[in-house]
């Protein structure tokens, strides 16, 4: 840190110890004779141990299957000795049910904690400050800083404008008076709100379904298309639903929210009214993988697929123009003028 420059170190709660019997996060930092040491990551990285007797209920056979330097993960607070400063952990005494609950609140911890360092270190104040000011009276007053900032995102002056700290002064008169003063600076919360939306403003999430479809009856490229629409028609603004042919006789059914369980129901949606509209005419519609969310290798991979299908196409019609093809029920599906490709 530069000289002259504000404190950035500081604890990520109000409390400066945990309390006995809570799940905390820890990074092992070295291991000894008697145990490990590490740090309490929440609490400013104040050192605490883990002795080899709490690394496991069963015979330890290898310390290094059980703990390493560097690893993060919840351990149990034993012990704690405020005048001192020690702090006694426990690995086996955490329960799934701790670990779940350690890791949600700290993933949100950390995040508020960086979104406020950063804030501390542009606007040129001690992150303990700022913390005292606005963050540990959020989590008073949320239960988690993190719940007030994702109602920043939309509302920062319901969140923000009420905050105010107290100061005492001596008056002309000799007397003490105490002024309440706003928390949060126009330039503070500047600061806050744009870092906020621009870490936690929610991302659509993507739901895929893959699907087979065949249709034998004469014309059925044109029936196949009409179901497409159809599926594409149980799509909303909130949801728009879009699908493509991979290659036949595969499709993917795509949307894009922010509502996961809405998005799963919009595709389970267009999946029946794709198969009731391709079933009227002797068709046939089986659901290869049902709707999920998939993520952007997931996305790259079904790109990939498509384009060396696309080659493989292209080569097979430059060797030959079979009529064989036609067998297939399939056909040239138009699907770009249908409006299927993106």
């Amino acid at each position: 840190m530069a000289s002259g420059g504000p404190n950035l170190e500081c604890r990520m709660y109000e409390a400066k110890y945990p309390e006995v019997d809570m799940a905390v996060m820890i990074q092992v930092n070295n291991i000894a004779d008697m145990g490990a040491y590490v740090s309490l990551l929440e609490y400013n990285n104040i050192e605490g141990m883990i002795l080899f007797s709490e690394l496991s209920r069963r015979r330890i056979r290898s310390v290094n299957s059980l703990i390493r330097v560097g690893r993060i993960e919840p351990v149990m607070v034993l012990r704690v000795d405020r005048d001192k400063g020690y702090i006694d952990l426990s690995k086996r005494r955490v329960s799934e049910e701790d670990i779940a609950r350690c890791e949600e609140r700290y993933n949100k911890s950390k995040l508020v904690h960086s979104i406020m360092r950063h804030v501390a270190e542009t606007t040129n104040i001690d992150l303990e400050e700022l913390y005292i000011h606005i963050g540990w009276p959020l989590y008073r007053k949320y239960g988690h800083a993190f719940e007030a900032f994702k109602v920043i995102v939309t509302d920062p002056d319901t969140i923000l404008d009420p905050l105010t700290y107290e100061v005492k002064e001596t008056g002309p008169d000799g007397q003490e008076v105490t002024k309440v003063l706003p928390a949060v600076t126009p330039e503070i919360k500047d600061a806050l709100i744009k870092n906020i939306r621009r870490r936690m403003t929610p991302q659509p999430l993507k739901i895929r379904a893959d699907i087979e479809m065949k249709c034998f009856q004469f014309d059925g490229v044109l029936h196949i298309k009409d179901a497409m629409r159809k599926a594409e028609a149980a799509g909303t603004n909130d949801c728009p639903v879009k699908i493509k042919l991979v290659a036949p006789p595969l499709y993917v059914l795509t949307t894009q929210t922010l509502d996961k369980e809405q998005g799963i129901a919009t595709l389970n949606k267009a999946i029946v009214a794709c198969t009731e509209e391709i079933e009227r005419h002797k068709g046939k519609l089986v659901v290869k993988d049902a709707p999920r969310t998939v993520s952007e290798i997931d996305d790259k991979l079904l790109r990939e697929q498509m384009d060396n299908l696309s080659k493989m196409n292209e080569e097979a019609n430059g060797d030959s123009d079979s009529e064989e093809e036609e067998d297939t029920g399939m056909g040239d599906v138009d699907v770009e003028n249908a409006g299927f490709h993106e």
